[in-house]
């Protein structure tokens, strides 16, 4: 039976990307001892898993993507979350924006591509 869903980043940097998930995410970790000293492994909290078309049509709009895997982080208050990840260091890249099915905003992290943070409109399954 499946228990988890086990998430990669790939990093250019990735002692400091670890740091910035330890220190200012503030994820629960613990540390692999078979590697090298360091490899952390993050508890993540609740989760839950979309699947978007490459290519689809809605309210008239075209929409086309390549095929890829994102990491969004779901609060319950966009702008309390930033104001709290903010003052622990972080930077965000984007404004918070309405797009419809959530608040959004993108947050840098060290050695590695942005993360979407946003605050769902839509129903969410991680409390199932």
């Amino acid at each position: 039976m499946i228990v988890a869903v086990h998430t990669l980043v790939y990093s250019d940097d990735p002692s400091a990307t670890r740091a910035f998930l330890r220190d200012v995410l503030g994820w629960p970790h613990v540390e692999d001892t078979n590697t090298e000293p360091g490899w952390l492994i993050f508890g993540t909290g609740r989760s839950e898993m979309g699947v978007h078309p490459t290519h689809s049509v809605w309210e008239g709009t075209e929409y086309t993507f390549p095929r890829q895997h994102r990491i969004s982080l779901m609060c319950d208050d966009i702008e309390a979350t930033r104001t709290e990840l903010a003052a622990r260091g972080a930077t965000f890249s984007s404004p918070v924006v309405d797009e419809g099915y959530g608040l959004v905003t993108s947050l840098e992290v060290p050695g590695a591509d942005p993360f979407m943070l946003y605050e769902p409109r839509h129903e969410v399954a991680y409390d199932l």
